[in-house]
């Protein structure tokens, strides 16, 4: 392809990256791209780093995401892991992978995506580097760092019998928003179709974003920490399964109140990638404006989990291993 519109496979890595460093706006590093590394600002000498892949088959269908909305989730679902540990995000790494006959305006949507993303949810915090490659398969790689500015990190395993749990941010919205997209929009073979938006109602659309760009609570991390959270992580694999993640690491069991996870529990309770962030409270009057209650901590028991106190059938959410075949990979 050439004239107004080259791919990648036309352009030499210098002038792609002229074109994303463009789109992302001001650097707030000490030294932003350009350099061979970038030299990020620890004021308390601590560095709270995670990182995530979003790879097109499994995670992500290029007929369904848009570029911008692929960069707004690719950083969303990592800025949401350093919130989930009372963290500020302070900056993103960002490796893309993509075939050679990539359209140069798909990687500035890409760009504009992880910037819009960052201004949104995380005011501050930049894309500070990367790295471009060729691969036969379009691949998005963030790391996300953050600081605790004088604060201890809030881990999975602090929760304590009598604890109260609480969620800030909705649940089960995304999981519908994915299965509206592989029940509507696929052709007869199976292959995903463009969603046709002038379909959908309003609370389909509010699915539907949720799953494309979602917009986790990440200023409610550390105000949690602060109010003395004593556990916390980001649902982003389902409610269940995370709580069990929780359960295991803090050697407790977990009771889930299902009507207080609102009309759709099922969604709730088994869906992923709603980048809620879970925490537990010694106090339910300590809670922070934004979450609300959804369950306690007991002793250890026989069972980690258990709704309305009886076990759920299966843990649902989402395992890149067990459930890719059946997203269609």
């Amino acid at each position: 392809m050439s004239g107004s519109d080259p791919t990648v496979g036309e352009l030499s890595e210098g002038a792609i990256l002229r074109r994303i460093l463009d789109r992302l706006g001001a650097s707030s590093a000490l030294v932003g791209p350009g350099d061979d590394a970038a030299v990020i600002a620890a004021p308390d000498g601590r560095v709270v780093a995670t990182v995530d892949t979003l790879v097109h088959g499994p995670d992500f269908r290029l007929a369904w995401s848009t570029a911008f909305d692929l960069g707004w989730k690719a950083a969303a679902v990592n800025l949401a892991d350093v919130a989930a540990m009372g963290a500020r995000p302070t900056a993103l790494l960002v490796a893309l992978a993509m075939p050679d006959d990539t359209p140069v305006s798909f990687v500035e949507g890409i760009a504009d995506g992880l910037r819009a993303a960052c201004e949104a949810l995380a005011p501050g915090c930049a894309v500070e580097g990367g790295d471009l490659t060729v691969s036969d398969t379009l691949t998005i790689a963030v790391t996300a760092l953050g600081v605790l500015d004088g604060a201890a990190p809030v881990l999975r395993s602090g929760a304590r019998p009598g604890d109260v749990l609480a969620v800030a941010g909705p649940l089960g919205h995304a999981s519908r928003g994915l299965a509206l997209l592989f029940d509507r929009f696929r052709d007869a073979a199976g292959h995903p179709v463009v969603a046709d938006l002038t379909t959908l109602s309003p609370a389909e659309r509010i699915d539907l974003e949720a799953q494309l760009r979602p917009r986790p609570p990440l200023e409610l991390g550390p105000i949690a920490a602060a109010a003395g959270a004593t556990a916390m992580m980001d649902v982003s694999d389902g409610l269940v399964l995370d709580v069990s993640r929780l359960a295991a690491a803090s050697d407790v069991s977990i009771w889930i109140d299902s009507p207080a996870l609102g009309e759709d529990a099922a969604f709730a309770l088994s869906g992923g990638e709603d980048h809620a962030l879970l925490a537990t409270f010694a106090r339910p009057d300590v809670l922070p404006v934004g979450f609300h209650p959804i369950g306690r901590v007991e002793p250890a028991g026989e069972h980690a989990v258990l709704v309305d106190g009886h076990t759920h059938a299966g843990t649902g959410g989402w395992d890149p291993y067990r459930d890719w075949d059946a997203h269609g990979g």
